[in-house]
């Protein structure tokens, strides 16, 4: 999938979100938003002037957030985003409002809607990690100005084919048909068995 669809998937399907933003002496905290809106410049969410996280938003300007769906570990999708965000102000709002008709109940009127705010995640990365699919599913994706950096496990030249690594990879995600080995990214855990088993320390982790 193209970045957008990963940001409309958050927006559309999961829309209650976990985000956490860093505080003055450096904890985390984290908070339920629901993410309103997306398009393939990023998210766009509410918060009040008054909240806490409204003053951790603009003095960091940058967030986290974790958007999961499924009724069970095993039926569940994960998607991550980690990137930098910005006020944009309340020229929004009344859209917003119309695409997520439930804000009307808990702010009713436009006097109640006046300390809303609008921000928008505009740069970033994140991670799509699907449990559901036999093997598990993983990508990567950007958008902004923000590239795809290249992470995860990697078999090296010094491979020498022993099959150490296949033993204890929970996915079977690793490719023999040459030497060197190779993994397969779209389905690894990341668990690190390979790089503990090998002999000759031909996996490396970027």
């Amino acid at each position: 999938m193209l970045a957008k669809e990963y940001l409309k998937y958050i927006s559309e399907v999961i829309h209650t979100t976990i985000v956490a933003t860093v505080d003055d002496e450096g904890h985390p905290v984290t908070a339920a938003i629901d993410m309103m809106d997306s398009d393939e410049s990023g998210l766009y969410f509410l918060t009040a002037r008054g909240k806490s996280l409204y003053d951790r938003l603009n003095k960091r300007g940058y967030i986290a957030l974790t958007a999961l769906k499924g009724e069970t570990t095993m039926t569940s999708v994960a998607v991550s985003v980690r990137g930098r965000v910005r006020e944009l102000g309340p020229e929004r709002i009344p859209e917003l409002f119309e695409k997520n008709p439930y804000m009307k109940e808990i702010y009713p009127s436009n006097e109640s809607r006046k300390t809303l705010t609008v921000f928008h995640i505009y740069e970033g990365s994140g991670e799509w990690f699907d449990l559901s699919k036999k093997p598990i599913e993983r990508a990567n994706f950007a958008f902004g100005k923000t590239e795809i950096k290249e992470e995860g496990y990697f078999i090296t030249d010094a491979c020498i084919g022993c099959g150490s690594c296949i033993a204890v990879c929970p996915q079977n995600c690793i490719l023999a048909d040459k030497i060197p080995y190779e993994i397969e990214k779209e389905h690894c855990l990341y668990c690190g068995n390979c790089l503990s088993a090998c002999p000759v320390s031909a996996v490396i982790r970027k």
